[in-house]
């Protein structure tokens, strides 16, 4: 796990050695371990370096190849690198490393460009081949890891975060078009991100750097299609399969790890699986919560003596005045999931014993999880589906309702708003898999919409401000295309969530852990916003600051602001939008003082 950065230099340009070392210190939090760039042939290459596979510093990177004629740097891990490295061996390569960035540089010079097809891995990778003059950039199939790009004068820049970019001095400049579809949907989709000239480049593409860039795309879901003939007995023992094979390889690692344990079903089967193939001691972590509606520690607790874990919790009470700028910080862009905070606080606590922790993210997206899926499909059933459901399903899941969109927002993002249709990357998703059933639809939305634009940030952002590097099994690329076999129906099967998923899971952890309500990982904001975070409400939106943006409506602000805090109307998702956005505008466009050192 590792943060990268660099520049493929326009022709007749360079990059100062200057603005690659403000790229580098920003970037410390992901790999302090070792950092280091090198530029040749107009090309930058940088890493700061979280060592997990091979500690040695033979492995710190960039990594040039013996010949010198590719050079490398990656953020993530390979996790099939042991079988692709016999198999490179058998080739011929001779390897100087025991680790999994090195076998980047064999697999290219074997199999060439196409090579990241063979790749089972989180990845964001830079590799520059010195003979063809050509630079590749590549972003692992399911979007775990973030690489973003900007085309400016002096060349193409990528970084794994935006904040980088903007200290080699791209231009903090607002998209508010990026912006409307943060009110449309509570997160900014790919490849649009909330600052004008910077993009983020799609999951399952790799970029192609010469004389020009060109974008191309390695992997999709689209061929998949739901077996007809496949038995729901079959779809529980694959699933069982996979994610047996899918956590034992991701169980590679020469630094210490654990697992994040909620107690929900995804983390539990992980751990589970992971007693499957380690007999001496396992740590697990989790964060509780003061109010009991939002706790599950004794459901964490009943699933440590379960697997027999070491497990470690914390109960926390969230300071969000001083967390909301942190995670709005280490995101570079405004998100709605207050989520993050507590993710921050469970990857400080794992911090103290461990370097990377398995987590269950991706399972709901991929086996049906959310109980919004339900009001879709009631007990399971596609009947009654009218045509531009997949619009209607996208604006009913996403952040203003109603007439929210007319009266609340003003200016030009009100007309970028209006003008666009923000809700389109979440239902032309849905609609891009005609060979799917309805339901696998809107859950492929989710995975190759919602999970990269929000869901995976998360615990990227939260763990690597932490310095801590987290693996899902059921983001392994398996894993999802099998997902997309199995019918819709039997995820909803009777109106249950995650139906065959429980059904595969029940005989391992047992009915109370697997058909325990599910609790979300969040925080009671709306209601501190009616006592403790009311000052901080007015404060935050109604200082004159956000409406001297000229995009909000201020006076509409202010009301539901009182309606809120009164308890007429619920307004916590707009509000904590809002808050999200202005804290985004006085970390990166004011560039606040104040503000940015709340964030440190």
């Amino acid at each position: 796990m590792c943060g990268i950065f660099g520049c493929i230099a326009a022709p007749e340009r360079r990059i100062e050695p200057l603005r690659l070392e403000a790229m580098q210190a920003s970037l410390h939090h992901r790999g302090p371990d070792a950092r280091s760039f090198e530029t040749k042939g107009g090309v930058s290459l940088g890493n700061v370096r979280l060592s997990i596979i091979d500690l040695s510093d033979a492995s710190n990177q960039p990594m040039i190849s013996a010949d010198g004629k590719l050079a490398v740097v990656q953020n993530g891990e390979i996790y099939n690198y042991i079988e692709l490295r016999d198999e490179l061996r058998a080739l011929g390569a001779v390897f100087q490393t025991d680790g999994d960035t090195e076998v980047l540089l064999h697999a290219y010079a074997h199999w060439g460009p196409d090579f990241v097809k063979r790749l089972n891995g989180m990845f964001a990778i830079a590799l520059q081949d010195r003979g063809t003059g050509l630079t590749y950039l590549y972003r692992d199939r399911l979007g775990v890891k973030p690489l973003y790009l900007a085309e400016t004068e002096d060349g193409t820049l990528f970084a794994s975060e935006i904040k980088a970019l903007l200290a080699a001095g791209v231009p903090r400049q607002a998209n508010l078009v990026a912006l409307a579809q943060f009110f449309a949907l509570n997160y900014i989709p790919a490849p649009d991100t909330a600052f004008q000239g910077i993009r983020h480049l799609m999951p399952g593409h790799m970029a192609v750097v010469g004389d020009e860039l060109e974008i191309r795309q390695y992997w999709s879901l689209t061929e998949q299609r739901p077996d007809p003939e496949m038995t729901e007995g079959e779809a529980e023992a694959g699933l069982r399969a996979l994610l047996d094979d899918a956590t034992r390889i991701r169980l590679r690692s020469d630094a210490p790890f654990g697992a994040f344990l909620s107690g929900g079903l995804d983390s539990t089967s992980v751990v589970g699986v992971m007693r499957d193939h380690i007999e001496g001691e396992i740590r697990t972590y989790s964060i509780g919560f003061v109010d009991k509606r939002f706790d599950e520690t004794e459901w964490a607790e009943a699933a440590a003596a379960l697997f027999d874990t070491r497990h470690v919790a914390k109960t926390v009470e969230q300071d969000i005045t001083n967390l909301w700028p942190r995670f709005i910080y280490h995101c570079d862009q405004p998100h709605g999931d207050v989520s993050f905070m507590p993710t921050d606080q469970v990857s400080q606590l794992a911090t103290q014993d461990v370097k990377m922790v398995l987590t269950g993210d991706g399972g709901d997206e991929l086996f049906a999880g959310y109980e919004k899926y339900l009001g879709i499909f009631p007990d399971g059933s596609c009947e009654g589906l009218l045509p531009g459901w997949e619009d209607r399903y996208a604006r009913q899941s996403g952040l203003l309702h109603g007439d929210q969109s007319a009266t609340l927002l003003a200016g030009d993002l009100h007309s970028a708003f209006h003008d666009t249709d923000p809700y389109s990357a979440l239902a032309e998703a849905m609609r891009a898999y005609p060979k799917q059933d309805p339901i696998n639809r809107v859950l492929l939305g989710d995975t190759t919409v919602l999970l990269p634009g929000n869901n995976l940030v998360k615990p990227d952002r939260m763990a690597m401000a932490n310095s801590l590097e987290v693996r899902s099994p059921f983001l392994d690329y398996r894993m999802a295309e099998f997902a997309f076999r199995v019918p819709g129906w039997m995820k909803l099967k009777g109106g249950e969530t995650k139906s065959v998923y429980k059904s595969a899971m029940v005989q391992r952890l047992g009915r109370d852990l697997t058909y325990r309500r599910k609790q979300m990982f969040t925080v009671p904001i709306g209601e501190w916003f009616k006592d403790k975070l009311s000052e901080y409400c007015r404060e935050m939106l109604l200082d004159g600051r956000l409406g001297a943006r000229g995009i909000f409506e201020i006076g509409v602000v202010e009301d539901m602001l009182e309606a809120h805090m009164a308890g007429r109307e619920n307004f916590t998702r707009q509000l904590r939008a809002l808050i999200s956005v202005e804290i985004w505008f006085r970390l990166f466009i004011d560039e606040d003082p104040e503000m940015l050192e709340q964030a440190a």
